[in-house]
């Protein structure tokens, strides 16, 4: 063995060592764009839990004297139309359309991996339908099928977490079914099945662990596809009614000022811009801190 072999061995023992969690942040660490994502993304959920910490004002409280007032000391974003603060419903806010991303996102893996997990571990006719079910849904785009069942649903924020879960759902399926037409033929597989596991466990044990990184980054990025999709929706009136605030509700009222008091639409709109390319940046960092072929 030459010296020059040496400082690879010894730079690539520990990173043998390591186990996969372990690695895999290590890597994502190393990515500046998604550790400023993950930062904003912090801040974000820090601003939505202790929101009545942060803010002094209700953010549904209306003040006459205070009708679109330009950002001052007391207001630091300004007043909206109804004289209320707009960093408080911007800070009110982010609760809606968190809540909207996370919870859709986890409507559409509950629906999505078991039945990507069955159509791609089945096979046959259970695939066959299963599969031209979700090219059906796959037909209609993403927005317009959230839009028309939350019309279909009625309008609340929580009928607009499960139309926006639901038209998600296709994603997860084709992933998932991809994801084990191509584990299931692993040698380990093959290994687990020789030695008499039953169909369930080999699923749920053997394939599904193996899948979730790629599950894992194609969530990150629905989140922020859901934030977008919930506050479409509040902005058409199908989301969180007012005068609960919402970015999406919040831009709509802001439409009919944007010369008189454009930062009623600023605020929002930057929050929506900053949240969104922050889940974006963490999943491009997930997907490539994910990828085995990475060093």
């Amino acid at each position: 063995m030459t010296d020059a072999a040496l400082p690879a061995l010894t730079a690539a023992a520990p990173d043998a060592m390591e186990s996969p969690a372990r690695r895999a942040l290590r890597r994502l660490f190393k990515r500046k764009g998604a550790v400023v994502g993950l930062g904003v993304i912090a801040v974000f959920i820090l601003l939505a839990i202790f929101a009545p910490v942060i803010v002094p004002y209700d953010p549904i409280a209306t003040n006459w004297a205070l009708v679109r007032k330009p950002a001052t000391l007391a207001h630091w974003f300004g007043t909206d139309d109804l004289g209320r603060d707009v960093l408080a419903r911007v800070v009110y806010g982010s609760r809606a359309s968190l809540a909207a991303g996370a919870i859709s996102v986890s409507i559409a893996l509950a629906i999505g991996v078991p039945l990507g997990l069955l159509a791609g571990y089945r096979g046959g006719f259970v695939d066959s339908l299963i599969s031209r079910l979700t090219d059906a849904m796959l037909a209609c785009p993403f927005l317009i099928l959230a839009i028309a069942l939350a019309a279909f649903l009625g309008p609340s924020l929580g009928n607009a977490m499960i139309a926006i879960g639901v038209s998600a759902t296709p994603i997860f399926i084709r992933l998932t079914r991809g994801q084990t037409l191509s584990v299931k033929v692993e040698d380990y597989v093959e290994a687990a099945r020789a030695i008499g596991n039953p169909p369930w466990r080999i699923a749920l044990f053997h394939i599904l662990p193996n899948i979730l990184p790629a599950l894992l980054v194609q969530a990150t990025l629905s989140i922020a596809a859901a934030i977008i999709a919930e506050a479409a929706l509040s902005f058409l009136g199908l989301g969180q009614q007012p005068p609960a605030p919402s970015w999406g509700s919040m831009l709509n009222s802001a439409q009919r000022f944007l010369t008189n008091a454009p930062w009623m639409a600023i605020w929002p709109g930057m929050a929506i811009f900053l949240v969104v390319l922050s889940f974006n940046l963490v999943g491009d960092g997930l997907r490539d801190a994910l990828d085995p072929r990475q060093r």
